[in-house]
């Protein structure tokens, strides 16, 4: 058996002892602060864009020639999907103490309709069933016409499994026939020790591993050629990466946004594909 060095050793003891204080992080009002003026730029320009006459989609603001490559990948069942970053007076916008992702990404669903994929998104009591396994419960609290509070628990997954509970508050509009946008923004964010076990209990708010503090979600719906588009834009907030355990957290915090959506719009492509048409 090979013998491990004594400056090695008393490294690993030490590393072993400090990693779970260095796991937890915690939400400093400075940077939900920062994260609230991303979020009211970021939809100041959604709204301008859902309320003009000009694309609704962001596949029709694309240079002409990469507009039509990206409408034909999604028509032929591809997905679109990129990074976004929000600037104010030409200054990126960032949060000190955290990181802020933000993607966007559509399909498109032949046959689809815009009244089927809100029927669907709407009835969050499902979305557990349809988004398994990264909604792993979902519950409708209550409804007031078109606004909606939700409680959903998501479960991520990138070398290791991280469980969170969210609140959510969600807006439905319906411009015209054709089309539709909504609004979900988390009010409340728990990750969740022991998940599914008698000694499963929530971690203080804003005192967790940080792995997503809040997540704010834009939808549009539109039915144009012979089906229907759906959009998502992501708002995420998490930790920042210290040195110590970027090895374990930088996998997740940078690669679960996009693969969150990713996964939420293909799911959701292949759920309306299947509802059976009226």
């Amino acid at each position: 058996m090979t013998s491990i060095p004594r400056p090695s050793l008393v490294v690993a003891v030490v590393l072993a002892l400090e990693l779970p204080a260095a796991m937890l992080a915690d939400l400093h009002p400075k940077t939900v602060e920062a994260f609230d003026r991303y979020a009211r730029v970021t939809e100041a320009r959604i709204a301008r864009e859902v309320e003009s006459t000009g694309a609704f989609l962001v596949l029709d603001s694309l240079p002409e020639a990469r507009r039509k490559a990206a409408l034909a990948e999604v028509r032929g069942g591809g997905l679109f999907i990129e990074p976004l970053a929000t600037a104010e007076n030409g200054h990126r916008l960032e949060a000190p103490d955290a990181i802020i992702h933000h993607w966007i990404g559509a399909v498109f669903v032949p046959g689809a309709t815009v009244d089927r994929a809100v029927a669907l998104m709407q009835d969050y009591d499902r979305h557990a069933e349809v988004f398994r396994p990264a909604v792993a419960r979902s519950k409708l609290l209550s409804r007031n016409g078109d606004d909606f509070r939700v409680a959903l628990r998501f479960s991520l997954k990138k070398v290791i499994t991280v469980v969170v509970n969210t609140e959510n508050d969600a807006h439905f509009s319906r411009p015209a026939r054709d089309r539709a946008y909504s609004r979900i923004i988390s009010t409340r964010i728990a990750q969740v020790e022991n998940p599914n076990t008698p000694e499963e209990k929530e971690q203080p708010v804003g005192h967790d591993g940080g792995y997503l503090w809040r997540l704010n979600s834009y939808w549009r719906y539109l039915e144009r050629d012979g089906g229907t588009y759906v959009q998502c834009e992501t708002i995420s907030l998490t930790r920042d990466i210290p040195f110590m355990v970027s090895w374990i957290v930088k996998p997740f915090v940078t690669s679960i946004p996009r693969e969150s959506l990713t996964f939420t719009l293909e799911t959701l492509r292949k759920s309306l594909a299947t509802v059976p048409r009226p």
